[in-house]
């Protein structure tokens, strides 16, 4: 699944350990969904949501829903 947190996190200054304190997560599950290779579970994924004040879905993009907007 696509995000956005990276940048996210980027536009605050926010360290990786900044960001994963707040989510009360470790700094290897930030990077791991950061780089696509862990998607979070759907309650890490509305703290995430929450944390940043927007909506899920402007935070995550599900695959399919990527490629039904290329059609």
């Amino acid at each position: 699944m696509e995000n956005r947190l990276k940048s996210l996190r980027a536009a605050r200054s926010w360290s990786q350990g900044h960001l994963a304190h707040k989510l009360e997560v470790s700094r290897q599950s930030v990077n791991a969904i950061e780089t696509g290779r862990y998607d979070p579970s759907l309650p890490l994924a509305f703290r995430i949501a929450e944390l940043f004040d927007m909506p899920i879905e402007e935070v995550f993009v599900s695959p399919a829903r990527r490629s039904s907007k290329a059609i």
